[in-house]
């Protein structure tokens, strides 16, 4: 049995779009997770992974 399935129009409906409140939006601070070893770091790790 074959339920039928709402379509998707071929054009987005933009009227949610242009009605959105962006003042509602909370600001957030991003911060990098994982951020990159900086160059000391590296050297530090090689130099301690040579002498062990």
């Amino acid at each position: 049995v074959l339920l039928p399935t709402p379509t998707m129009s071929d054009k987005p409906d933009f009227a949610e779009i242009e009605t959105f409140d962006k003042t509602k939006l909370k600001k957030t601070e991003t911060r990098e997770k994982n951020p990159l070893p900086t160059k000391e770091t590296i050297e530090q790790e090689k130099q301690s992974e040579s002498t062990a």
